[in-house]
Order: structure tokens, then C-alpha cells, then sequence
């Protein structure tokens, strides 16, 4: 499925994309759209992936956050092999509708991350008095 044959439509006037009541995402030349997904009780920022007009749907249908995997090249039910199902509590789009914002609670253990972390976001980037940019472990 593409966005040009999903069941959204498409973006309307500037007026109508920022100020209306009509969902229509914008996805981008690839079909996708970004979403970042925060724990639902904490806001910590959990994870930032892409969804198709599929994945989307999907999630929209099911309450449980369906993405699409620019590496596999696949739908990815997040959670369906890990237990880490995420349960959608509240959708947002931004104001131009190129990006969703989700609050999820998080099953199984509550990570998000593949490396076994909660967040995906564990380190900070760090520029040094010597100009050197590096990573460091960012904390909970």
C-alpha cells in the first residue's frame, strides 16, 4: 500500500492542512511519515520510527502501534516477537501533518529499545573543549 492509495486523503490548503479537522498525513516521496512514540505516563521520549499508510492504519485500527521498517523493508507490529506491544493512548499530528506524536504504554518488559534499553535515546552528543564531538551515556 502507498499513501496515493491509502485510505487518507489528501492534504487540502495550507488553511485547511494547519487549522481543519481532517486527518490528512503527509507522507513523504518514500510513503512514509515520521512518529515519535513517549511513555504515556512519564512523557519520556521512547522511540522515533516511520509509518506507512498501512502501518498507520493499522494503528489507528488495532490501538497498538504498527510501524513500517526502513531496514526490512516490512510492516513491524512493535512488540509482537519482544512482548513490548505498545498501546496507543493518544494520537497527535504537527501542524503541517508531517509527523505524528504518540503516547503509547509500553507491555512486556516496558523497553523500546533493541538494545534492551526503555528509550532509545541513551546518549547525549557532546562537543569537548577540544572541538571533538563525541557520545556519552545520557542517564535515565
Amino acid at each position: 500500500m502507498t499513501a496515493s492509495d491509502s485510505a487518507f486523503a489528501p492534504p487540502g490548503t495550507r488553511a485547511e492542512v494547519e487549522e481543519g479537522t481532517a486527518f490528512t498525513p503527509r507522507f513523504d516521496r518514500d510513503g512514509l511519515v515520521a512518529c515519535i512514540a513517549v511513555d504515556a505516563h512519564d512523557g519520556r521520549v521512547l522511540m522515533l520510527a516511520h509509518m506507512n499508510a498501512e502501518s498507520l492504519a493499522r494503528t489507528i485500527a488495532t490501538g497498538e502501534a504498527w510501524y513500517w521498517s526502513r531496514s526490512r523493508q516490512e510492516l513491524w507490529h512493535k512488540g509482537a516477537t519482544s512482548g513490548q506491544i505498545q498501546r496507543v493512548v493518544e494520537m497527535r499530528v504537527d501542524c503541517d501533518q508531517d509527523a505524528l506524536l504518540i503516547r503509547v504504554e509500553v507491555g512486556g518488559d516496558g523497553g523500546c529499545c533493541h538494545t534492551g534499553r526503555r528509550a532509545c535515546f541513551y546518549r547525549r552528543v557532546v562537543r569537548g573543549a577540544d572541538g571533538a564531538v563525541t557520545l556519552e551515556p545520557a542517564g535515565t
